[in-house]
C-alpha cells in the first residue's frame, strides 16, 4: 500500500497571458501546502497551445513569463517539478500509442471540441479534436494518482481514465488509474461582472477578472467596478452572489474567516469594502510582481529551471513509455 508521500499530483496549464487571482487563489495557494506530502509535477502544456494559431515570438515570451510566475507565486522548483510539455517526447510518443486505443466516439462526445470549435471556426482542426487524449499522456506518463481539475475539464479525466482502464485490462497492469484533487482549503473565485460564473483569463469582460500581473491602478478600478447589488450590506448569502464573491476573496487574500470580514464591515457600505479590498489586493500582490521582475531579469535561472525539470520528468516518463513499449510489443 502507497503512502501519501508516494502519491503523485500532476497539474497541466496553458501558457496563456497571466494566471488569475482564482488561479492563485483557489489553486496556486493549495499546491504549495502539498509539495511537503506529495510528488507533485507541474507542466506548462505549451503543446496544447497550438491547436491555436500562435505567433512564435509572442509565444516563447509567454512560456516564459508563465514559468516566472509560477516561481513567483512561490512553487518551490526543488519541491516541485516544473518542466515545459515539449521537453519531454515521451509525451507525444504516449499520445500516439493512446490514439490508437481511443474511439472517435469518445472525443465527438467531448464538449469542450464543439465549444471551442464555435469560438475558432476559421481552425477546426485535427488537433483541437484529439488533445484530449494527449491530454490523458500527461497524466497518465506520470503515474499520476491525483488531478487538481475544475468542472471544465472534469469530463477529460474521465477519458484518462477509460483510457487507462481499457490498456490495462488489454496489456495488463501498466497505468495507475487517476482521482479528482479536491482541495481541503482554499475557495472558488468567481468573475466580478458575472458572479455565478468562475473567475477566468478567457472571460471576454476584461473588468470581470483581475490578474496578477494587472498594474495597481487597473486592480483598483476593476475593483470599483465588481457587480455587487442595490442592498448595500456586506452579508455572506446566496442571495447577494456579487458581493459574496469579495467577501470570500478577502478573506482568503487577508487570511481571515468569512464572519470576520462581515464583522469588520457590518454597518458599511460597499464603497468603503471594495475601496479597502482594492488596497490590500494591491498590497497582497506586491512581493509577487517584484519576484517576477526579478525572474525575468533572470533568464539564465529561468532555463535552468525549466532544464532541470524537464531532466526529471524525463526520467519519470522514460521508466512509464519503455513499459508500455514492451506491454504492447514495439521492438
Amino acid at each position: 500500500m502507497t503512502t501519501t508521500k508516494e502519491k503523485v499530483i500532476f497539474s497541466g496549464a496553458q501558457p496563456t497571458g497571466s494566471l488569475t487571482l482564482g488561479n492563485y487563489i483557489g489553486a496556486i495557494q493549495n499546491w504549495k501546502a502539498l509539495e511537503q506530502d506529495y510528488q507533485c509535477l507541474y507542466s506548462i502544456v505549451d503543446l496544447h497551445s497550438l491547436t491555436i494559431r500562435q505567433d512564435p515570438k509572442m509565444f516563447r515570451e509567454s512560456c516564459l513569463s508563465f514559468l516566472a510566475q509560477y516561481l513567483a507565486c512561490g512553487l518551490d522548483p526543488e519541491k516541485n517539478i516544473i518542466f515545459f510539455q515539449s521537453h519531454v517526447p515521451q509525451h507525444t510518443e504516449l499520445n500516439w500509442i493512446l490514439n490508437c486505443i481511443t474511439y472517435m466516439g469518445e472525443l465527438n462526445r467531448m464538449t469542450q471540441f464543439k465549444e471551442k470549435s464555435e469560438i475558432h471556426r476559421d481552425n477546426i482542426n485535427a488537433g483541437l479534436f484529439s488533445y484530449p487524449v494527449l491530454q490523458a499522456a500527461d497524466i497518465l506518463l506520470y503515474q499520476t494518482n491525483l488531478v487538481p481539475v475544475g468542472e471544465d475539464q472534469k469530463q477529460h479525466l474521465e477519458l484518462a481514465r477509460d483510457i487507462a482502464l481499457r490498456f490495462n485490462n488489454a496489456y495488463g497492469d501498466t497505468f495507475e488509474i487517476p482521482e479528482i484533487y479536491l482541495a481541503k482549503v482554499g475557495a472558488r473565485i468567481m468573475s466580478l461582472q458575472e458572479p455565478e460564473k468562475k473567475m477566468s483569463k478567457s472571460d471576454e469582460n476584461v473588468n470581470g477578472t483581475i490578474l496578477l500581473l494587472d498594474s495597481n491602478d487597473l486592480i483598483v478600478k476593476k475593483m470599483k467596478r465588481a457587480v455587487t447589488d442595490s442592498e448595500n450590506k456586506v452579508a455572506y448569502r446566496d442571495e447577494q452572489p456579487g458581493i459574496k464573491n469579495l467577501i470570500t476573496i478577502y478573506s482568503q487574500v487577508a487570511n481571515c474567516t468569512i464572519e470576520d470580514v462581515v464583522n469588520k464591515y457590518e454597518g458599511k457600505g460597499y464603497g468603503a469594502f471594495k475601496t479597502e479590498l482594492a488596497e490590500l489586493l494591491v498590497e497582497s500582490l506586491r512581493p509577487f510582481k517584484e519576484k517576477y521582475d526579478n525572474y525575468m531579469k533572470n533568464p539564465d535561472y529561468i532555463t535552468d529551471i525549466y532544464r532541470k525539470g524537464a531532466e526529471r520528468a524525463g526520467a519519470i516518463a522514460e521508466k512509464t513509455i519503455k513499459d508500455v513499449k514492451e506491454k504492447i510489443g514495439l521492438l
